[in-house]
């Protein structure tokens, strides 16, 4: 059983991770079409940033959490651990990243965003530094 919860939780990861690293890509180009006055551009963001926050990266962030916590259950040593701390400290910066996405996503939609486009290409490198500390934590438990 525990392998099976662990292949579903890095599956779940996986797919988490696609669309953090795409939804603020989307946020890059919306605010270069706003800035450019394509509304036809802009109409078409909006619907897939919502697709996208709703169908797939939000319910990937329940996985990952279910997943993950059901894996603390089976595994409960891991809590005494401070690679486990480090790790968990990190997921729960990211579960932060992903409602700011939803701002971001409703103040787009609301037309009231005014963050430039340069400023969406740093924020979406947020989660790869994330994602590099949670596999080397993850692989190696250095602590």
């Amino acid at each position: 059983m525990y392998f099976w919860i662990k292949a579903l939780h890095i599956v779940a990861v996986v797919t988490w991770f696609a669309a953090l690293f795409y939804l603020p890509r989307l946020f890059v180009y919306h605010a270069m079409a706003r800035d450019k006055g394509e509304q036809q551009a802009i109409d078409y963001f909006i619907v897939m940033e919502r697709k996208l926050y709703r169908g797939i990266m939000t319910p990937s962030m329940i996985a990952v959490v279910v997943f993950g916590g059901w894996l603390l259950y089976l595994m409960p040593h891991w809590l005494g651990m401070g690679w486990m701390h480090a790790k968990l400290l990190l997921v729960l910066l990211l579960v932060a990243y992903h409602h700011v996405c939803l701002i971001y996503l409703k103040q787009f939609a609301a037309g009231r965003c005014q963050r430039p486009h340069v400023f969406f290409r740093w924020f979406n490198e947020l989660p790869v530094i994330a994602l590099l500390a949670i596999v080397i934590l993850a692989v190696l438990k250095p602590f």
